[in-house]
């Protein structure tokens, strides 16, 4: 079956989906994205998405393409046309098309595309085994709180990471504290079991699965802290792991070759994998 897109009001073959060539998105990364996870044909989180989504459009001053309730439909449409149960859903939204210049254009319409594909998170193998991480500096904007398309940084430490044979690069801010990963937010648990990760400011993304798993924490008698850490305390931390939409909570072995621990998922984290997958689970439709 061939892949559907929609564009702008159309459903179309992925291969026949295109937007202008002058669409702000594609000339000045004016534009900004979800991706949402489906599981049994649900959208996992999908009003923190939706509100995230709005707080990003409000930074960059541009409108809403449509409602919720419309847009909500919208991606149910996709997934359908798609026969997508699990897997994610891409949804892009630019300040539109106009000729060339940098101040916002005062007739342009909003643009809003989105694809899906299936899948259903990293290899058994990375869950069961954890995965290594490298760090570099963080050198992208001052805003990255926003959920822009201005992902050239990421790009770029995702390829360093690819190359070094990881998985993942933890981005290091000035001070020697790590920020989050090119796609993922960072985590460490202490030797006093608190579960630590970067308080949600304009140095970080702040990622839906990480709140929903904050949500899950204290549930679980576990300690919440909010606060940078450095790359030698993550280095000697008992564990650490990442989180994000298609990752879900995923365990971190070592960290620019240093194992973190024993150099095998802990206990912590293996628990925190499994009580979020239950959280999903409770979020999908009833059959």
């Amino acid at each position: 079956m061939s892949r559907i897109a929609y564009v702008n009001g159309r459903y179309l073959p992925l291969n026949r989906a295109s937007v202008h060539i002058e669409d702000r998105g594609f000339q000045f990364a004016d534009a900004v994205y979800e991706v949402i996870a489906a599981r049994g044909g649900g959208l996992i989180d999908e009003d923190m998405h939706l509100k995230r989504l709005h707080r990003s459009l409000g930074e960059l001053r541009i409108a809403a393409p449509m409602s919720d309730a419309a847009l909500k439909l919208v991606m149910r449409e996709v997934l359908r046309l798609n026969g997508i149960a699990d897997g994610t859903l891409y949804l892009q939204v630019s300040r539109g098309s106009a000729p060339r210049d940098f101040p916002f254009p005062k007739s342009a319409k909003p643009s809003l595309v989105m694809v899906a594909r299936r899948g259903r998170g990293p290899a058994a193998a990375l869950i069961e085994n954890g995965v290594g991480v490298i760090t570099l500096p963080d050198i992208r904007w001052a805003r990255p709180d926003i959920k822009s398309v201005a992902l050239l940084p990421n790009a770029l430490g995702k390829q360093r990471a690819k190359e070094a044979g990881a998985y993942e690069a933890w981005q290091i801010d000035r001070d020697g504290n790590v920020t989050e990963g090119t796609s993922s937010n960072a985590w460490i648990v202490t030797a006093d079991g608190e579960v630590v990760t970067r308080r949600a400011d304009n140095s970080i993304l702040n990622g839906v699965t990480r709140l929903g798993l904050i949500g899950l924490l204290a549930r679980e008698g576990l300690k919440l802290v909010e606060r940078p850490f450095s790359v030698a305390e993550a280095k000697a931390a008992r564990e650490a792991f990442l989180t994000s939409t298609t990752n879900f909570v995923l365990p971190v072995v070592s960290i620019d070759g240093t194992p973190v621990g024993n150099g095998y998922p802990g206990s912590i984290v293996r628990r925190l994998r499994q009580i979020y997958e239950e959280y999903i689970v409770a979020q999908e439709p009833a059959l």
